[in-house]
């Protein structure tokens, strides 16, 4: 948000972690972080990198300790819950730890999402079904079983 102009991250800078992310996802993803190329200066980032099976956090720390001494400017945030801080990748990366509240309002924060995510013309798109033409939206309910 210090840049509103620079673009959201790409597909390729972001590693959604779950317990079924394989060694081979994880493995691609440490890849374009660590390996030099032409592509910029990417920030790459795992998030909920503590909910990685073991197996798979011990052939990512391996690979990760190979890789890292092609590139010594690579750019990794690793995201994780602060109850499961304990876990194989946020102890790995321990030493390099920062507690991090968002630090912005609401509303600044709704702003800057809204001046990435709306939709470049309102004709012929799907967008126009969202409020002040967004091409993503949430839809939520405090009451469960609505049909939402």
């Amino acid at each position: 948000m210090n840049s509103p102009n620079e673009p959201l991250p790409t597909f390729d800078e972001v590693l959604l972690c779950t317990p079924q992310t394989s060694a081979e996802q994880v493995g691609l993803f440490l890849r374009r972080c660590l390996i030099p190329c032409r592509g910029g200066e990417k920030i790459y980032t795992m998030l909920y990198a503590d909910e990685l099976s073991y197996d798979v956090s011990c052939r990512a720390e391996e690979l990760f300790q190979h890789l890292q001494h092609y590139n010594s400017t690579y750019r990794l945030i690793v995201l994780c819950n602060c109850e499961r801080e304990h876990s194989y990748i946020p102890s790995l990366f321990s030493q390099y730890k920062v507690h991090m509240i968002p630090q912005r309002p609401l509303a600044e924060i709704q702003q800057y999402l809204q001046h990435h995510y709306r939709a470049p013309g309102p004709l012929g798109s799907a967008a126009s079904v969202f409020k002040d033409n967004m091409c993503v939206g949430i839809v939520s309910s405090k009451r469960a079983g609505v049909g939402k």
